[in-house]
């Protein structure tokens, strides 16, 4: 652990053609109790790039999410980041944004971070608090520092909750509906954020049931009751419905309406 992941920027990863995925699963399944979740699932996500999934609430976006951050254990199949199954050593390699916030309310911004930081292991006093400047600054919250969580509006706690998936300089970040109830100015600055990362190497798994969301990934997989009906680029998604001026949204509908499937 310590400071080593801010070497050559955030992430730490050269792109490379003959690399292997950063995030892997393989007929992966999982249910709560008699309820399924997840159906003989596929993903393949290669570094430096941003996959998005995108599906309905219940569709098992952040089931997936869990499973990747090791909050959750697949009842059947394989899960991998960087290499590995997920687990306690892999901590401080991935940058895991909850869906619903898990801040200190009775604790400042800097506070909340520097919390999390030391809880990845990010190294001596010094280094901690240059890898808390960095990850504020990040986020346009380093004015804000001093202000109790309690005090904050729901985009600046977003912001806050993504400097702490990002203090550590992971290479691997996995974002769960990151940019929920944030406005088109917050959610564009959440997305610069994004493609400055997955320039240096850092790989983005997202969640999201918005279709601007969808529009700034590399990749995309429509997922539909625990599968993956559909994976591609934004334009290869939108061709498969034949219209040239077709959306992603004409393409999500096209694709469950004609069962397609991964």
């Amino acid at each position: 652990m310590g400071t080593d992941h801010h070497k050559g920027g955030v992430g730490g990863i050269m792109r490379g053609p003959e690399q292997r995925p950063a995030v892997e699963a393989r007929r992966l399944s999982f249910a709560f109790g008699k309820r399924a979740v997840l159906r003989d699932l596929a993903i393949s996500v290669q570094p430096g790039t941003v996959f998005g999934m995108l599906g309905a609430n219940g569709s098992g976006k952040t089931t997936l999410v869990r499973l990747f951050a090791g909050l959750l254990k697949p009842d059947s199949g394989d899960v991998r980041i960087l290499g590995n199954a997920p687990g306690p050593g892999l901590s401080d390699r991935i940058g895991y944004m909850p869906q619903f916030n898990a801040l200190y309310g009775s604790l400042t911004v800097r506070e909340n971070v520097d919390f999390f930081a030391r809880m990845y292991g990010v190294g001596d006093r010094l280094a901690r608090a240059a890898a808390i400047d960095s990850a504020l600054e990040l986020v346009d919250l380093a004015d804000r520092g001093r202000d109790r969580i309690t005090s904050l509006s729901g985009g600046m706690v977003q912001r806050v909750s993504l400097a702490i998936a990002l203090v550590h300089a992971p290479p691997v970040l996995l974002l769960d509906e990151p940019t929920v109830g944030l406005d088109p100015e917050l959610r564009a600055t959440f997305w610069g954020h994004f493609g400055r990362m997955t320039a240096e190497g850092t790989t983005i798994l997202i969640s999201s049931h918005t279709m601007d969301d969808a529009a700034h990934c590399d990749r995309l997989g429509f997922l539909r009751d625990g599968r993956f009906i559909a994976e591609g680029t934004p334009d290869e998604l939108r061709a498969t419905t034949g219209a040239a001026s077709a959306s992603l949204e004409d393409a999500f509908l096209y694709l469950v309406r004609t069962g397609a499937s991964s």
